[in-house]
């Protein structure tokens, strides 16, 4: 039996609303934000939470001078229109890119995230 039920992810940045945004449009999921906070829901009930932090450092990747706590992986049919409509919403494809079936990308915060086809 379970100790513990629904686990959140929270992810620290400078600016909760801005990056539940981001992540909200990139999944289609319910955006409901609060001072310092936000997050972000599936239908199904998973959530992702933003926390606002004073004196956010973006992690640096590949490199380890701040290193990354986690990353996203998130599915797509197509890697080519993926990039196009992350890009529109304010993510940068980062300059590293170690594979072929999938795409490294900075959200806002500057948080690596995966963009990953079967």
């Amino acid at each position: 039996m379970a100790i513990a039920r629904f686990p959140s992810l929270v992810i620290d940045c400078p600016d909760a609303s801005v990056l539940a945004t981001f992540y909200g449009t990139l999944l289609d999921w319910k955006i409901e934000t609060s001072p310092g906070w936000a997050e972000i829901r599936a239908d199904y009930g998973q959530c992702i939470c933003f926390q606002q932090v004073e004196d956010y450092t973006p992690p640096q990747w590949p490199a380890q001078t701040v290193p990354q706590q986690m990353h996203l992986d998130v599915n797509v049919d197509n890697l080519d229109a993926a990039e196009a409509a992350v890009l529109e919403l304010g993510a940068t494809k980062h300059e590293h890119q170690p594979g072929t079936s999938f795409r490294v990308f900075l959200d806002p915060a500057g948080h690596p995230f995966c963009l990953c086809v079967d």
